[in-house]
């Protein structure tokens, strides 16, 4: 039996509204379904042509669910017209610390995310179907190792399917890092053009998908598009896996449709277990929102757009009354200037400057020119990087800004209004693979 991650053995599988779940399907608490059983529980699946499967997927609207929310069918497609055969990577590098919502699926339904690897890299004839999974989660390696495993002694897959490792770094699940990473560098980001699909693997053009978005191709290749809209809103169908954390009744992973109202998908947590005062979203790429700006909003891009939020990387995290969201910030800002790749000088000098005037704004060591210097820096970083990395740091801290505004006022003139000391967010420690091969 594969063992699964202890983090997750007290998940709570919440049923959603109708529909649900899908992506989580009759999956066990404890361990991950063999071949028999997924096979038994969702029945075949039957291979595409390119055109029937970008088809389909643009007709069900299905949007990644790595952070971007980029179109499938556009990937797909982009990858369809190249010239040379194709390469199709499963991104399973949940760097994330937040985020368990990948996890859960390779080690509860890895033959899901692999069906749906299988039907895009056939459909679009590629040579070679990749897994990227962190070293640093081992569960899910190990359980995906014996799934591909299964498959091969079954026989029955077109294409060969192989596991490459990846560092447990904040950016190593960037496309262009897992690109360099499987090409024999280190699992840093690089300068595009050209861009994965266009010169990925190999030199060949490379579609790189989220395993949640995998397993929702798998889904819509056996049920079709209008079984895929049946849940969700007509402009962002289907459901999104969350991983909901902080001052809830049952922190767990679970799946909504998209566009339930925000108070719903607290209540499928189990509700708030103390008073609330702001909910990240999306991670630490994401942002803080105040509670109250939140009650009544839907899961929807367009509802959550004029607070500057997203779902992003699917994570919710529930920030007690008690705990300060200036110190969880400067923690959060620290982690992610020490995940620098150090090929940018704007992020490595950049975020580590930020960090520390975040860090003396935590600890009530504060000036209002420190508050300008974070305005003034912010903009110096923000798209300056090869990668990701420095805006998603500046969209979080200034969202912290806004969200926190009174807390800082409290804290120039040496007060907190936070009576937890006790960290809340995830933060890894000592211990974690800090290398990037």
């Amino acid at each position: 039996m594969t063992k699964v991650d202890p983090r997750l053995e007290s998940t709570h599988w919440q049923p959603g509204p109708a529909g649900l779940p899908r992506a989580l399907h009759g999956i066990h608490p404890d361990r991950a379904l063999s071949l028999a059983e997924h096979r038994d529980l969702h029945g075949p699946m039957a291979l595409m042509r390119a055109d029937d499967l970008i088809a389909v997927t643009g007709q069900a609207g299905l949007h990644g669910h790595g952070g971007a929310g980029f179109p499938t069918a556009t990937k797909l497609q982009a990858v369809a017209a190249g010239r040379r055969s194709p390469v199709v990577v499963a991104n399973g590098s949940e760097g994330e610390p937040a985020s368990s919502k990948d996890e859960v699926l390779l080690t509860r339904t890895p033959h899901l995310v692999l069906d749906g690897l299988v039907l895009a890299a056939t459909a679009l004839r590629a040579r070679e179907a990749i897994v990227a999974i962190e070293r640093t989660r081992p569960h899910a390696l190990e359980a995906v190792a014996v799934a591909v495993a299964e498959r091969a002694a079954a026989g029955d897959d077109p294409i060969a399917i192989r596991i490459v490792p990846v560092p447990g770094r904040y950016v190593a699940g960037e496309e262009s890092a897992l690109v360099h990473l499987i090409n024999g560098g280190d699992a840093k980001p690089t300068a595009v053009p050209p861009r994965p699909f266009e010169r990925g693997v190999g030199g060949r053009p490379t579609l790189i998908q989220n395993v949640e978005t995998l397993a929702h191709l798998a889904l819509i290749g056996r049920h079709g598009p209008e079984w895929f809209r049946s849940i969700g809103t007509t402009e962002e169908p289907g459901s999104a896996l969350l991983s909901f954390g902080g001052a809830v009744s049952r922190p767990s992973v679970f799946e909504v449709a998209l566009g339930t109202r925000f108070e719903s998908i607290v209540a499928a947590a189990g509700g708030e277990s103390e008073p609330v005062s702001a909910y990240l979203l999306g991670g630490y790429f994401g942002t803080w929102v105040r509670r109250e700006d939140l009650w009544g909003r839907h899961l929807t891009k367009n509802d959550l757009a004029p607070l500057g939020a997203s779902l992003g990387a699917g994570v919710i995290v529930a920030l007690p009354k008690a705990v300060c969201g200036l110190v969880e910030t400067a923690r959060v800002m620290q982690y992610l200037a020490e995940e620098t790749a150090g090929q940018c000088g704007p992020c490595v000098h950049g975020l580590a400057s930020v960090s520390d005037r975040v860090n003396a704004i935590a600890r009530t060591q504060t000036t209002p020119k420190m508050r300008d210097d974070l305005d003034r820096w912010s903009a110096m970083i923000e798209r300056r990087g090869a990668c990701k990395l420095p805006d998603g740091a500046v969209r979080f801290l200034r969202s912290a800004l806004v969200a926190f505004a009174d807390e800082i006022t409290e804290h120039q003139h040496g007060r907190c209004q936070a009576t937890h000391r006790e960290p809340l967010l995830p933060i890894p420690h000592a211990g974690r693979d800090w290398g990037w091969r």
